[in-house]
């Protein structure tokens, strides 16, 4: 199996597991206090991440340009505007149209990696990433909208514009984490993609903290005293943006995010064999449209 579909299935998976385990952070921490988990315990074990790979693999991390460090910093700002956008979505009583515009990122994110980057894909990878896409939205709106009229009502609802807006952020986040990676020139794709993650977990602690030290100074003590589930959600943030660096780095950005959607199929599993859920019909054929859309862009690519 190529690099890059197994970082991408690795990291659908470790985030599919990770917002597992924040549900149970959403009782006790703000919508700040959440983010700042995420970044605050990834820190330590992105480092990990990196030592082990310097350890075993050799090498050293490069000298960090200007440019290197906004493309960094622009990324790293990029996602957590997303994750703002996307909270404001479910605010909107909008959970499902939310999330299912969200995932246009995929196809965001390849419009934006052709302009910024100039990175091509093949026709057959454009079908794929499509159909993914189509697949996700069939999954989240059906049985929500019941025609083509309702559908185009939903796409203005605010929850669905936040929820565009999120797949923008995400997708753009994307771009310059790729061109991070491409401007660091590590030599190794991995170790260029564990020294980005580093940087940019130390940045998103360092604005999203303060921000909460600022406006919500009551809840730093809520973050610390939190620290067994916390440091759960940490180690799995870091674990998926790993691999999801990785496979940015490795493949065409737009690839990536298309097979990254099977992270909608982990939850159907989880919610079938754990949780032991009926899937609806809806749920078998969305789950086989993406299916089908990802295996349209691991053959185009």
């Amino acid at each position: 199996m190529q690099l890059w579909l197994a970082a991408t299935l690795s990291a659908a998976l470790f985030q599919c597991w990770r917002t597992a385990k924040q549900q149970k952070l959403r009782g006790q921490l703000s919508v700040n206090g959440a983010g700042v988990v995420r970044y605050l315990y990834g820190v330590p074990v992105a480092g990990l991440y990196l030592g082990l790979w310097l350890a075993l693999m050799g090498g050293q991390v490069p000298a960090l340009s200007w440019t290197f460090l906004a493309y960094t910093l622009g990324g790293g700002v990029a996602q957590i505007v997303a994750t703002n956008l996307l909270i404001m979505a479910f605010g909107f009583r909008g959970f499902a149209v939310g999330t299912a515009y969200s995932k246009t990122e995929a196809v965001q994110s390849t419009v934006l990696a052709l302009v910024l980057l100039h990175e091509q894909v093949s026709l057959l990878a454009w079908a794929g990433i499509s159909l993914s896409v189509c697949g996700v939205l069939y999954l989240s709106l059906a049985g929500r909208v019941g025609s083509t009229r309702e559908v185009l009502a939903a796409t203005f609802q605010p929850a669905a514009l936040c929820g565009l807006a999120a797949g923008f952020g995400f997708g753009l986040a994307s771009v310059l984490i790729k061109g991070a990676n491409l401007e660091l020139g590590a030599g190794s794709p991995v170790l260029g993609a564990l020294v980005t993650l580093c940087i940019m977990n130390g940045m998103q602690t360092l604005l999203q903290g303060s921000y909460l030290l600022w406006r919500e100074p009551t809840e730093v003590a809520k973050v610390l005293g939190s620290w067994r589930d916390s440091a759960w959600v940490g180690a799995l943030s870091a674990s998926g943006s790993s691999c999801w660096f990785i496979g940015f780095a490795t493949a065409p950005v737009g690839l990536v995010r298309a097979v990254g959607q099977v992270e909608i199929l982990f939850t159907l599993l989880f919610s079938r064999f754990y949780l032991k859920e009926k899937l609806a019909r809806k749920d078998v054929i969305g789950s086989l449209v993406v299916v089908a859309g990802v295996l349209l862009v691991v053959i185009g690519r």
